[in-house]
């Protein structure tokens, strides 16, 4: 059920809006401050002001429309970070199109299933990802690459191979398509990992967008003189929603990034002012191993957990969070003016309805950890739907309801809550259920560990056992000869004896999928 149609009468938060109502507003009203400001690796940094921003996505949708792209249809957009991203993704909602991003470490046969299920028309990308893109989606209508690779040359050099150049689809701005604004419209879909089936397409409306704008910038205190430092992937909800569109709905500044470099992080910050960033624990390690300079201008950080007392050399506060690409938000988050339960995820949101529960229904008690829950209003809070699945999106809801997320968290005395695991990563070892961060969270403080990550292996009589893959800080050529003790050890000290890891493999990398997260499907399928 949409919000449209819970009661007869009721006025939406975002009734008479959508997002090209906000980027028109903003481009009113903030004209001549800078909205996006691109800085590629290997280049000085250039600025669009809101002014401009607004004017550019005028010509692109007009062009979008001359070459015969119709409200309703949907446009693959496949790029890694860059100001062109942006410009395709407002220059499609504009024109009424649905923007469908897509993950850029995506196989060739992922991408020929996004383009099919989705029936995209066309597709932006960029001279990299050019070829597979014009092989595999063979369906599109035509097929646009913009002039580099985030930033760097293409490999090929100058006019792109296959398709149409990017700047070629410009047209006036004069001539923006004008649609009536219906904030229920849909707006934009992005491809969930799936675990055990296809990748579901998760479709957000103009007022999920709105909301994600407006929600994520009153969760993270953000206001017109922010500038946002952003280098995680635009065509996920994190950077988009909570870093773009929030910085959007308060006139922010968001400074885009190719992508994470420790290296490059400080220097972009104060060349830029940089007061806020989300981001992840893979990269505020990386950090850790460059000098913290004492002046900068960032006042918060939101993370996966609340202040990590790993990361207290860098002298910022750190609020956690917990959200999903359905929740276009944070359903459970930090407090930003009032101290937080170290290593939480914060508290639950006061726009959603949480519940945690115990397997058979019951709420889980403070202390226990059990099943996360989240309700909101679909096509505004919660995302619309799964996207040619009604099948799928009917089962993702419980008989009241909830959402059913597929986490797991632990409730504390506090009313805080710690992420426990996703479902998939219980371990059943001998009929114990065995959540695998607990043993990860044992392991990583072990010094001489840089990450941990446990799995299950199919054991003959037991189910299951727990499997410990370590990154050792040096390296494996180089780790302390008694680490593997040590980490057993502390294990024994710390767990129950059917939690202690029967194996321990010492590597120097991860595979990784969305956002850095260790991909434990590869990890599994590595212990054969």
């Amino acid at each position: 059920m949409s919000n449209s149609e819970a009661a007869p009468g009721i006025v939406g938060p975002f009734a008479g809006m959508d997002v090209p109502s906000l980027l028109r507003m903003r481009s009113q009203s903030r004209r001549e401050h800078p909205f996006l400001v691109w800085a590629p690796f290997d280049a000085p940094a250039k600025a669009w002001t809101y002014g401009e921003f607004h004017e550019r996505v005028g010509a692109l949708a007009a062009g979008l429309k001359a070459r015969g792209v119709k409200p309703g249809e949907f446009l693959l957009i496949h790029l890694d970070n860059c100001v062109e991203a942006m410009l395709a993704w407002f220059a499609c909602v504009e024109l009424g199109a649905i923007a469908v991003t897509t993950n850029t470490r995506s196989a060739p046969a992922e991408m020929e299933y996004f383009a099919d299920h989705c029936g995209a028309v066309a597709a932006i990308t960029q001279p990299a990802y050019a070829e597979t893109i014009s092989a595999h989606c063979r369906n599109l209508r035509w097929l646009a690459v913009i002039s580099h690779d985030a930033g760097a040359a293409p490999a090929q050099g100058g006019k792109p191979q296959h398709g149409d150049s990017f700047e070629s689809l410009f047209g006036d701005s004069a001539d923006r398509p004008r649609r009536s604004i219906d904030p229920s419209a849909p707006c934009s879909v992005q491809y969930t990992s799936g675990t055990t089936s296809r990748p579901k397409a998760v479709l957000w409306t103009h007022a999920n967008a709105l909301w994600g704008g407006k929600v994520n910038a009153a969760h993270e205190d953000l206001h017109q003189e922010d500038v946002h430092q952003t280098y995680l992937p635009l065509f996920h909800t994190n950077a988009l929603a909570y870093s773009m569109l929030a910085s959007l709905w308060v006139g922010a500044t968001c400074v885009i990034q190719p992508r994470f470099s420790a290296s490059r992080f400080w220097n972009v910050a104060a060349e830029h002012g940089s007061t806020w960033t989300s981001t992840i624990p893979f990269c505020m390690k990386a950090l850790l191993d460059h000098e913290i300079p004492k002046q900068h201008k960032f006042r918060l950080w939101g993370a996966a957990v609340c202040e990590p007392p790993a990361f207290s050399a860098f002298g910022i506060k750190i609020i956690g969070w917990w959200g999903m690409t359905e929740t276009i938000t944070h359903g459970i988050v930090g407090e930003v003016d009032q101290p937080n339960s170290p290593m939480s995820i914060g508290r639950a949101a006061a726009e959603y309805s949480i519940r945690v529960t115990n397997d058979d229904g019951s709420p889980t008690a403070p202390g226990g950890t059990g099943n996360l829950l989240i309700k909101g209003i679909p096509g505004l809070s919660l995302f619309k739907e799964y996207l040619h699945n009604e099948k799928a999106t009917g089962e993702s809801f419980d008989e009241h309801g909830y959402f059913v997320t597929g986490d797991r968290v632990t409730l504390l005395e506090d009313g805080f809550m710690k992420f426990g695991d996703r479902a998939k990563d219980m371990l059943k070892v001998g009929g114990e259920n065995v959540a695998a961060s607990e043993i990860e969270q044992v392991i990583a403080v072990v010094p001489g560990v840089r990450e941990a990550a446990v799995v299950a292996k199919k054991h003959p009589m037991l189910d299951e056992v727990p499997v410990v893959f370590i990154i050792p800080a040096a390296g494996v050529e180089r780790a302390p000869k008694d680490l593997h003790d040590n980490v057993m050890s502390a294990c024994r000290k710390a767990l129950a004896d059917f939690k202690v890891p029967r194996e321990i493999r010492f590597v120097d990398e991860m595979p990784r999928s969305t956002l850095e997260k260790v991909a434990k499907a590869e990890l599994r399928k590595m212990l054969g």
